[in-house]
């Protein structure tokens, strides 16, 4: 390559620069984006397995047992899924 085909190339790979970095963040913010929904989506279905769980029989303590939650965070989960635990 010569000497202006080089000086070509540099400049047009440092004017393409903004707008592929432009693309790069809006992807990054999208897949931060998906993570998070699903982060909730997999939260809210833990929440409700809770629930469900407690309304079958189980006990608030093998609920705190089985997922590292607190008593209080069960009872939080538990009050915001209609039920009062004990």
């Amino acid at each position: 390559m010569d000497l202006d085909a080089a000086m070509r190339a540099l400049k047009k790979a440092e004017a393409d620069l903004p707008q592929a970095e432009a693309r790069a963040e809006q992807r990054a913010r999208q897949i931060k984006a998906d993570a998070k929904a699903r982060v909730d989506q997999a939260r809210a279905e833990l929440h409700q397995a809770i629930v469900d769980e407690f309304r079958g029989g189980a006990r608030q303590v093998d609920l705190v047992r089985r997922t590292g939650y607190s008593r209080e965070r069960v009872r939080q989960i538990l009050r915001a899924g209609g039920v009062e635990a004990e």
